[in-house]
């Protein structure tokens, strides 16, 4: 692959990268519910209103929802090209 555009080659691993992130969040996130709703659903504690996944599922979505951002939303280059496309059309406006 040796012509390939570097930002496109960019984008295109952060969202391999997010698409692995995800799967594993899927994965592990589904097996600890399976794991409580088995094992402490109805075991009788004064935290009992909340399930403890909820804890690793809301910490790790931020996270995924962080690099979600960065891999589907995140145009940094592209708005720099577009400011600089403004300024140039202004400049030769003049």
């Amino acid at each position: 692959m040796e012509n390939r555009d570097e930002q496109l080659w960019r984008i295109a691993k952060k969202r391999a990268k997010f698409k692995k992130h995800l799967a594993s969040y899927l994965i592990i996130n589904g097996f600890l519910w399976a794991l409580w709703f088995f094992t402490e659903r109805g075991y009788d504690s004064e935290y009992n209103n909340v399930p403890w996944p909820v804890w690793s599922t809301l910490g790790w979505g931020i996270g995924l929802a962080f690099s979600y951002y960065g891999a589907y939303m995140d145009n940094r280059e592209s708005d720099t090209m577009r400011e600089y496309q403004k300024l140039k059309d202004k400049e030769d406006g003049r």
